[in-house]
């Protein structure tokens, strides 16, 4: 069975106002059809194209007029990353899902397309059948198109940014990165009087622990080329969700970016000030002090909120070992993973910043934090790598 494009000729596809309009472009037939009708099944949700490949998704673009794209990184003619800028180009709006199987090429592709200006990624079952047979596959599919078509929905048409304002750091990894954060950032700070904030502990923080989800690896990727003054002092700790052979480049493209290595956390290693530690796909990353050490617990449980690694085992066993020295970032995402852990981090005297609705990709996990009265601040992205300093340092706000 498969589905094929809908002709070219004749009137644009039409859909309800409050639906999200998906194209989905993938070369393999069983594919195509099976990611089309799962779209189909989904309310809030229209199909406007089932494409073989890049070269018809640009011939279709102007008739089709998708909101989204679920674009496969390998195919015939024209390829996901060689269609990618040629999409955004001729539409700014544009939200890109990359859909990448679980190899260390494809995640290479995939993080130089996260870089170029696509919004999400989703990792393929390794083989078709188990993709057909993989009820997570289809949630998160749904789940991301549905939450970020909505963004986009919510969202002003973003401006022209200036190309040669990109940070030379950033090129190196694949593009223009600050397309995707640039038109995000607010004019100015924060209400932070619309918020329900705590004080800041009086103690300064001497460990720095970050979560994130969708439009994470954007977001650490210009966070951590900004932390100087804090991966000199104290020990950083990163949850990224994201597969495993994702996260292991993921580490190398933060390498490449700041000034101190980012590795991919291992089970028994000691946490050390001026290292940067990364939960490894398919593992929880959590803390525990052995004989007065700190050190790297990997664990191999259960999914917490879908998610494996996830953020909350991270805060929550980080909060039980360095209590008020802690400080917890919650960055873009999709759900509420990390709002748990961050209670604890709060109950244990530690302190929460969250990224603020306006730059991030999707105010799930940080609009979480919020909700629950955890956070002592709600930033800018652009804002926060400067605040941690300041707290680094001593300030007490």
């Amino acid at each position: 069975m498969s589905v094929m494009a809908p002709v070219l000729s004749g009137s644009p596809i039409v859909s309800a106002p409050d639906e999200i309009r998906v194209m989905v472009v993938d070369d393999a037939a069983i594919v195509r059809s099976l990611l089309s009708r799962w779209i189909e099944e989904a309310p809030g949700l229209k199909l406007v194209a089932a494409l073989r490949n890049g070269r018809e998704a640009l011939e279709r673009l102007d008739h089709a007029k998708p909101e989204v794209v679920v674009l496969d990184v390998e195919m015939p003619e024209l390829d996901g990353i060689s269609t990618l800028p040629r999409l955004l180009e001729r539409r700014r709006d544009l939200v890109v899902i990359m859909a990448s199987a679980l190899t260390r090429d494809h995640a290479e592709v995939t993080l130089r397309a996260l870089a170029l200006g696509a919004a999400d990624y989703i990792p393929k079952p390794v083989a078709e059948g188990g993709m057909m047979t993989s009820a997570s596959f289809q949630r998160e599919l749904i789940e991301k198109i549905s939450a970020l078509g909505l963004r986009r929905k919510q969202r002003p048409l973003p401006p022209p940014y200036p190309r040669a304002s990109v940070n030379p750091a950033l090129r190196r990894l694949g593009g223009s990165l600050q397309r995707t954060l640039k038109w995000r950032v607010a004019a100015s700070e924060t209400d932070q009087s619309t918020f329900q904030l705590r004080p800041f502990s009086v103690m300064p923080p001497r460990v720095l622990l970050i979560g994130s989800s969708t439009g994470g690896p954007q977001a650490l990727t210009k966070l951590v080329s900004r932390l100087d003054a804090v991966t000199e002092s104290a020990p950083i700790l990163i949850t990224q969700h994201m597969p495993a052979t994702f996260t292991t480049i993921l580490a190398e493209h933060l390498t490449r970016v700041g000034v101190k290595p980012v590795h991919e956390a291992i089970d028994g290693e000691p946490v050390l000030a001026g290292q940067i530690y990364l939960a490894p796909g398919g593992r929880h990353m959590k803390v525990a002090r052995r004989d007065g050490t700190a050190v790297i617990v990997l664990d191999d449980g259960e999914p917490v909120h879908f998610c494996k690694p996830a953020v909350d085992p991270l805060f929550a066993s980080a909060a039980e070992v360095w209590g008020s020295w802690n400080l917890a970032l919650i960055l873009t995402g999709m759900g509420t993973d990390g709002a748990s852990g961050a209670a604890e981090v709060v109950n244990a005297g530690g302190s929460v910043i969250a990224q603020d609705e306006a730059t991030s990709v999707v105010w799930g996990m940080p609009g979480a934090a919020v909700s629950a009265g955890v956070c002592s601040a709600v930033l800018p992205l652009e804002q926060i790598a400067a605040k941690v300093s300041r707290l680094f340092l001593g300030a007490r706000a």
